[in-house]
């Protein structure tokens, strides 16, 4: 499985999880089967607020799942739409969360659990 986490800076496994998917500058991309870790550059990151295509922000990457600190609930609406899972993580680096995902213990996003906007860095304003 491809998990797809958005980062201000790659650090491979111990990146840490960024606060809002669209504003991320890249996203690690770990595959729970082989190990191997990837790194996607926001392809869509300078978006008008509401208007974050994530399709087009991964490269037109095939991912299994997003783990974010947060997200919009039309990305997030778009996301689930391609088949794509997305959850809150629980802990500061995607090697954390890689563990966490594993034993199940990550909260599936819902709309209701999306971000109201962007705060002053770039970051969710939860």
């Amino acid at each position: 499985m491809k998990l797809c986490f958005p980062v201000q800076q790659d650090n491979g496994i111990e990146s840490t999880v960024f606060g809002h998917f669209g504003s991320a500058p890249a996203f690690v991309v770990v595959d729970s089967e082989t190990n191997d870790v990837t790194t996607i550059h926001n392809r869509d990151q300078h978006h008008t607020h509401g208007a974050c295509n994530p399709i087009k922000a991964l490269d037109n990457n095939k991912v299994d799942a997003v783990v974010v600190g947060g997200i919009g609930a039309g990305a997030l609406t778009r996301l689930n739409q391609s088949g794509i899972k997305v959850y809150r993580a629980q802990s500061e680096t995607i090697g954390e969360n890689i563990v966490l995902f594993a034993t199940s213990n990550l909260p599936e996003l819902t709309v209701q659990g999306c971000c109201g906007g962007h705060s002053t860095d770039g970051a969710c304003a939860h």
